[in-house]
């Protein structure tokens, strides 16, 4: 389910872009509203035409994004570091985070010398 929702959202994007690119700037941009006034396509209804598709799919860019947070979140269980949960814990009484930081497995490293000692040569 989510990994259809996500197609749809990354389609909508791609044309989202694709229409923001082809609205005509102040600048001129990459607009395509060339042609005589009388044409299908003129300044003016591509203008409207591209408004329009604009508003439609930023409210389906909307309505995708709001839906994948909310799925997102819909099986999100509360968990702590401190204390995890009794189904995750080791058979130890007292296993949490603060005791499986003290254990280690790797041999404690020598104890620093006292006195800073000079390099002997051989």
């Amino acid at each position: 389910m989510q990994t259809v929702i996500i197609v749809i959202h990354l389609m909508i994007v791609i044309v989202l872009i694709g229409i923001v690119l082809l609205q005509r700037s102040e600048g001129g941009g990459l607009g395509i509203g060339g042609g005589g006034g009388n044409s299908f396509m003129s300044s003016r209804g591509t203008t409207n035409l591209l408004t329009r598709t604009t508003a439609i799919l930023a409210a389906g860019f909307f309505v995708t994004s709001l839906f994948l947070s909310w799925l997102a979140g819909y099986t999100r269980v509360p968990s702590s570091l401190i204390n995890p949960p009794t189904s995750q814990q080791s058979p130890a009484p007292e296993n949490n985070l603060l005791d499986s930081l003290k254990k280690t497995d790797e041999p404690a490293a020598p104890p620093a010398p006292a006195v800073p000692q000079a390099p002997q040569s051989k």
